[in-house]
Protein backbone atom coordinates (compact mmCIF):
# COMPACT_ATOMS: atom_id res chain seq x y z
CA UNK A 1 0.00 0.00 0.00
CA UNK A 2 1.24 3.59 -1.28
CA UNK A 3 2.49 5.46 2.06
CA UNK A 4 -0.12 8.50 1.50
CA UNK A 5 -2.84 6.84 1.44
CA UNK A 6 -2.15 6.10 5.56
CA UNK A 7 -0.66 9.70 6.09
CA UNK A 8 -2.78 12.17 4.22
CA UNK A 9 -3.38 15.25 4.93
CA UNK A 10 -0.93 14.93 7.00
CA UNK A 11 1.75 14.14 4.66
CA UNK A 12 0.67 17.88 2.64
CA UNK A 13 2.15 19.68 5.50
CA UNK A 14 5.47 19.25 5.07
CA UNK A 15 8.08 21.29 3.63
CA UNK A 16 8.05 21.01 -0.50
CA UNK A 17 4.53 20.50 -0.89
CA UNK A 18 2.16 23.45 -2.10
CA UNK A 19 -1.73 23.35 -2.95
CA UNK A 20 -4.50 25.16 -4.49
CA UNK A 21 -8.24 25.31 -3.90
CA UNK A 22 -9.96 24.26 -7.55
CA UNK A 23 -13.19 24.83 -8.39
CA UNK A 24 -15.88 21.51 -6.91
CA UNK A 25 -15.70 18.67 -8.69
CA UNK A 26 -18.44 16.27 -6.20
CA UNK A 27 -16.78 17.90 -3.11
CA UNK A 28 -14.40 20.47 -2.04
CA UNK A 29 -10.85 19.90 -3.65
CA UNK A 30 -7.33 20.91 -3.59
CA UNK A 31 -4.68 20.39 -5.92
CA UNK A 32 -1.24 19.08 -4.27
CA UNK A 33 1.89 19.16 -5.65
CA UNK A 34 4.41 16.86 -4.29
CA UNK A 35 8.10 17.83 -3.90
CA UNK A 36 10.63 15.55 -6.12
CA UNK A 37 11.60 13.94 -2.68
CA UNK A 38 7.79 11.99 -1.85
CA UNK A 39 7.60 9.80 -4.63
CA UNK A 40 3.94 8.62 -4.90
CA UNK A 41 1.90 7.98 -8.02
CA UNK A 42 2.41 10.91 -9.86
CA UNK A 43 3.66 14.83 -8.81
CA UNK A 44 0.56 16.20 -8.81
CA UNK A 45 -2.86 14.89 -7.14
CA UNK A 46 -6.46 16.50 -6.10
CA UNK A 47 -7.86 15.18 -2.75
CA UNK A 48 -11.60 16.32 -2.37
CA UNK A 49 -13.00 16.27 1.00
CA UNK A 50 -16.08 15.69 2.52
CA UNK A 51 -18.17 19.16 5.13
CA UNK A 52 -16.84 17.39 7.56
CA UNK A 53 -13.51 17.82 6.08
CA UNK A 54 -12.56 14.08 6.03
CA UNK A 55 -10.83 13.09 3.01
CA UNK A 56 -13.69 11.42 0.41
CA UNK A 57 -11.64 10.69 -2.83
CA UNK A 58 -8.08 10.61 -4.11
CA UNK A 59 -7.84 11.23 -8.27
CA UNK A 60 -4.62 10.63 -9.40
CA UNK A 61 -2.83 8.91 -12.71
CA UNK A 62 -0.30 6.67 -12.25
CA UNK A 63 2.94 7.63 -13.92
CA UNK A 64 4.44 3.95 -14.00
CA UNK A 65 1.22 3.06 -15.68
CA UNK A 66 1.70 5.32 -18.48
CA UNK A 67 -0.44 7.45 -16.55
CA UNK A 68 -3.02 5.46 -15.96
CA UNK A 69 -6.13 7.29 -13.93
CA UNK A 70 -7.59 6.15 -10.76
CA UNK A 71 -10.08 7.17 -8.28
CA UNK A 72 -9.48 6.78 -4.98
CA UNK A 73 -12.56 6.15 -2.60
CA UNK A 74 -11.83 6.54 0.98
CA UNK A 75 -14.64 5.65 3.51
CA UNK A 76 -15.65 4.11 6.75
CA UNK A 77 -14.03 5.76 9.05
CA UNK A 78 -13.04 4.87 12.61
CA UNK A 79 -11.76 6.71 15.53
CA UNK A 80 -7.99 5.37 16.94
CA UNK A 81 -6.81 6.92 20.02
CA UNK A 82 -8.46 10.02 18.82
CA UNK A 83 -7.06 10.18 15.16
CA UNK A 84 -9.51 9.50 12.34
CA UNK A 85 -8.69 6.72 9.38
CA UNK A 86 -10.61 5.48 6.55
CA UNK A 87 -10.58 1.47 7.04
CA UNK A 88 -11.72 1.20 3.23
CA UNK A 89 -10.11 2.33 0.01
CA UNK A 90 -11.41 1.84 -3.28
CA UNK A 91 -9.31 2.71 -6.69
CA UNK A 92 -11.58 2.86 -10.20
CA UNK A 93 -10.23 3.79 -13.23
CA UNK A 94 -12.02 7.01 -14.63
CA UNK A 95 -12.98 8.53 -17.72
CA UNK A 96 -12.88 11.80 -19.62
CA UNK A 97 -14.21 14.80 -17.02
CA UNK A 98 -13.78 12.32 -13.87
CA UNK A 99 -16.83 9.64 -14.78
CA UNK A 100 -16.34 6.51 -12.78
CA UNK A 101 -15.49 2.89 -14.66
CA UNK A 102 -16.95 1.09 -11.82
CA UNK A 103 -15.26 -2.42 -13.80
CA UNK A 104 -12.95 -3.85 -13.03
CA UNK A 105 -12.66 -2.64 -9.67
CA UNK A 106 -8.43 -2.30 -9.28
CA UNK A 107 -7.75 -1.80 -5.45
CA UNK A 108 -9.55 -2.94 -2.82
CA UNK A 109 -7.66 -2.30 0.93
CA UNK A 110 -9.81 -3.03 4.02
CA UNK A 111 -8.13 -2.31 6.97
CA UNK A 112 -9.48 -4.78 10.18
CA UNK A 113 -7.01 -3.46 12.77
CA UNK A 114 -4.87 -0.76 13.05
CA UNK A 115 -2.89 0.45 16.24
CA UNK A 116 -0.63 3.29 16.50
CA UNK A 117 3.07 2.99 18.03
CA UNK A 118 4.22 6.42 20.12
CA UNK A 119 7.17 7.27 20.49
CA UNK A 120 9.06 8.76 24.08
CA UNK A 121 11.32 10.77 22.08
CA UNK A 122 11.89 14.41 24.42
CA UNK A 123 12.52 16.92 21.69
CA UNK A 124 16.54 17.70 21.66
Amino acid sequence: MELSYCNTPFLCTYDGFSSEEIPPIQVDAEKVTFPDTVKSHTKTQIFCFGPDGLLRRHDYRVDVLGGAPGLNYASDYRDVDGIIFPTKRRVYAYEGDYELVKEPLLVKIDMAEITLAYSSLAAA
